[in-house]
């Protein structure tokens, strides 16, 4: 066989004993292509469940569909890399012994034509589809500033996260404004968070929900999502925000719309002489704690 041939893998040569070279194009693509078959869906029944936050909302429903399409995604391509290596260390090991010097390789202009329209599509599609989905789910549970480029239609609980060092306070402006400790949600209704914070830049993050907004002094940045079932949740600062941010977390609860109504009715009771001494409710403040906005 000539080293041409026996470079390419053309399997039209014949070496020792009339055997022809393998091509080994076909068999490495046959490789790829039945690890492929047999990971895609094993990846997607096993692995996409194990993705994202939770399903307690839609939106972080929504992000374990998300996350789960990349891994799909994601997974012949890391198999193509691996599968390449590993038939490149069976087939085309150098024997023990033997210093052998390959042919010359100048690049392969087809081949590289090929992965940079394919690898560039991939990454076009994903990002069009990411976009979509963020529009299209409002979000998707991120801060999407003061001025959302989608909102939601219909019936919405705003509640404000005053974020400053080192605690959240929400606070419910269709109930008189009244400023609690505790995060309390209605299921199966659409929240709006309204995060702000009163001096340095906090992170508000609701994980279980799938929530996550930057809490900038002086700034509303809207976040929505719709609680889907009833649990209890962790909220904590994701933002470095001094020397007690590790501490900076509290508890927060999805609870049935009569018990939510019955809790937000007490907390307007019991907090009644602290909500009158409140300054009027506003969507930023000035970023002092001693001199909450006008």
């Amino acid at each position: 066989m000539s080293s041409e041939a026996a470079a390419t893998g053309d399997g039209r040569g014949t070496g020792a004993g009339g055997g022809g070279e393998p091509n080994h194009w076909r068999r490495f693509a046959t490789l790829w292509l039945v690890c492929s078959v047999i990971a895609l869906p094993l990846v997607i029944l096993f692995v996409g469940p194990l993705l994202g936050p939770s399903t307690g909302s839609e939106e972080a429903a929504g992000q374990q569909t998300i996350m789960t399409v990349l891994a799909g995604v994601a997974t012949p391509v890391v198999l193509l890399v691996l599968s390449y290596l590993a038939y490149a260390l069976v087939f085309f090991r150098q024997q023990r012994g033997a210093v052998l010097e390959g042919p010359a390789i100048r690049g392969n202009a087809r081949v590289q034509t090929i992965w940079l329209v394919t690898t560039s599509l991939i990454v076009l599609g994903l990002a069009a589809y990411g976009t979509y989905e963020l529009e299209v789910h409002y979000g998707h549970g991120s801060g999407n500033g003061p001025n959302p480029l989608t909102a939601p239609s219909g019936p919405e609980l705003p509640v404000q996260v005053i974020a400053q060092q080192w605690l959240f306070t929400y606070r419910y402006p269709t109930y008189g404004g009244v400023e609690t400790t505790q995060l309390e949600l209605p299921v199966n209704r659409r929240i709006e968070f309204q995060v702000t914070s009163l001096d340095v830049i906090h992170s508000f993050w609701a994980y279980k929900l799938g929530v996550k907004a930057d809490a900038n002094p002086g700034v509303e940045n809207v976040a929505f999502v719709k609680p889907t079932k009833i649990e209890s949740f962790k909220v904590r600062c994701a933002e470095l925000c001094g020397i007690w941010h590790a501490a900076m977390t509290n508890a927060g609860r999805v609870v049935s719309e009569s018990t939510f109504n019955a809790w937000i009715h007490e907390q307007q009771r019991l907090l009644a002489p602290a909500t009158k001494v409140l300054p009027k409710y506003s969507k930023t403040y000035i970023p002092e704690p001693t001199r909450r906005g006008e």
